[in-house]
């Protein structure tokens, strides 16, 4: 069966190849999707494939690469939704203020 997951990182997870390391990781288990850098230094990635290769990704996303740490991961399993043909980086979208003023 196919998954759908969004996955938030937080830690030192940006200038780490983090993005590097999850698109290797999925390129190599066959998992399509995306990552990216947020604006306040999270790392962001929705990844679509067989149920096992999808947590195995998650897992690695739990550990990053070396010279990561993780302090806090969310992840929202969902309906796969069949989307992506590959897996990329994406580019850090601009940071949005909410503010009253």
């Amino acid at each position: 069966m196919n998954t759908h997951a969004h996955v938030r990182i937080r830690g030192r997870v940006q200038g780490v190849y983090f993005r590097d390391g999850a698109r290797d990781e999925a390129s190599r288990l066959g998992v399509t999707g995306w990552v990216r850098n947020l604006p306040d230094g999270r790392v962001e990635a929705v990844f679509e494939g067989p149920d096992s290769f999808v947590l195995q990704l998650v897992a690695y996303c739990r550990k990053g690469p070396a010279w990561a740490r993780v302090d806090h991961l969310d992840v929202e399993y969902g309906e796969y939704t069949g989307t992506y043909s590959g897996f990329a980086i994406r580019r850090t979208p601009p940071f949005c203020s909410m503010t009253n003023e």
